[in-house]
């Protein structure tokens, strides 16, 4: 089993008198790290896929509650977001039964914080798990494997299934797509046109690591500008992909309201397009590399609990800066190329006027960039 790093955060918030909350995407080891969490604790288990768990949870009442809780001291909800009244369920038991830790798990964050902001406000600890991470890769095979296996994984990603089970790494990808990804997307985002986000999906896959303009792809898709924004915040809420803003403090040239989408698994975004072709023969190495790195530095940001702000940056002469943190007040900008022999530069009038510190990311030393506190 591969060990988790959201671990040790769970582990400080049990009985703390809270609900902890994780959300992630399907099939990224969610129900399998609570379990590891709760381990030869006796615990109540209570599946939101289950029709008699909905109809048993949809009204209850405290003494309900006590009556099938007993003397548990874990209670935890699998797929909460499936069950009408979590919110007032959970509210009930942080409140009324104190001796017990109430943890919820689903893959809906939208439908689950939808359910739950109100009742738990102030009353839950949320966190968020994702595919594996690299750091977590490399502790579990080692280093050097790790770095070896590394050109493979930008193709196929770090989803668990993907990992345990390498022979069959496209199916699953695939399956993974068509089966979770596009059926929460669909299921829990209200979409009128079905066929219209998984153009959308595809659509963005061909412009990782470049901006994207909201009415260049409504166009292309035939619909309105705000009806791609409403879907893609459907499917940033369905952990598929997320944005990055460009930076500006309104410097004559500088972009100022641009956007770039990245993935949160490179092998998603693969099996979106049909692609599995190794390195060598690809023409997109560095999109891949680019969004295996930024998706990387969001784990380990979220893991460490950071909260830097994050950027690109790009002027209307076309100079750009891949990736921007910062943090108590200090701005670090990075160039991103997977050839160690092309080493970018770093537009010289962004470093003086913003006094930035300057790094250049390639396949040789970017452990240290994903190891960075």
């Amino acid at each position: 089993m591969i060990k988790r790093q959201l671990l040790e955060q769970l582990k400080k918030r049990l009985f703390s008198h809270k609900a902890i909350v994780l959300t992630g995407p399907r099939q990224v080891g969610k129900t399998t790290l609570i379990r590891e969490l709760i381990g030869e604790k006796d615990y109540l288990f209570l599946d939101g896929d289950d029709v008699f768990t909905r109809s048993l949870l949809n009204e209850v009442n405290t003494q309900t509650l006590l009556e099938m809780i007993g003397n548990k001291p874990i209670v935890f909800i699998d797929e909460c977001q499936r069950i009408e009244n979590v919110g007032l369920t959970s509210k009930i038991i942080v409140d009324q039964i104190k001796t017990t830790q109430l943890i919820l798990s689903g893959s809906s964050s939208f439908e689950i914080n939808e359910k739950i902001k109100e009742p738990l406000t102030g009353r839950k600890w949320p966190f968020e798990l994702y595919p594996i991470s690299y750091i977590e890769w490399e502790n579990h095979i080692g280093i050097l494997p790790a770095m070896q296996s590394l050109a493979h994984r930008l193709v196929y990603g770090f989803y668990p299934d993907v990992l345990s089970h390498q022979e069959d790494e496209e199916e699953i990808l695939k399956t993974l797509v068509d089966s979770y990804l596009y059926k929460d997307v669909l299921q829990y985002g209200n979409i009128k046109k079905p066929d219209m986000i998984i153009k959308l999906v595809q659509a963005l896959s061909f412009q990782v690591g470049n901006e994207v303009n909201y009415h260049e792809v409504a166009g292309l898709l035939g619909i309105d500008p705000k009806t791609v924004v409403n879907y893609l915040d459907v499917l940033e809420k369905a952990f598929v992909v997320f944005r990055l803003n460009s930076y500006s403090k309104n410097q004559r040239n500088e972009i100022k309201k641009g956007v770039k989408i990245y993935f949160y698994d490179n092998g998603v975004r693969n099996a979106v397009i049909k692609n599995f072709n190794a390195i060598e023969n690809r023409n997109d190495i560095g999109a891949l590399w680019e969004n295996f790195l930024i998706s990387e530095k969001l784990k380990q940001n979220k893991y460490a609990m950071l909260s830097p702000e994050t950027y690109f940056w790009r002027t209307s002469q076309q100079q750009e800066i891949d990736y921007i943190e910062i943090d108590k007040g200090q701005i670090h900008a990075y160039d991103f190329k997977w050839n160690p022999g092309k080493k970018g530069k770093i537009s010289d009038t962004f470093t003086k006027h913003y006094n930035s510190v300057n790094h250049h990311v390639n396949r040789e030393n970017y452990r240290e960039f994903l190891r960075e506190d």
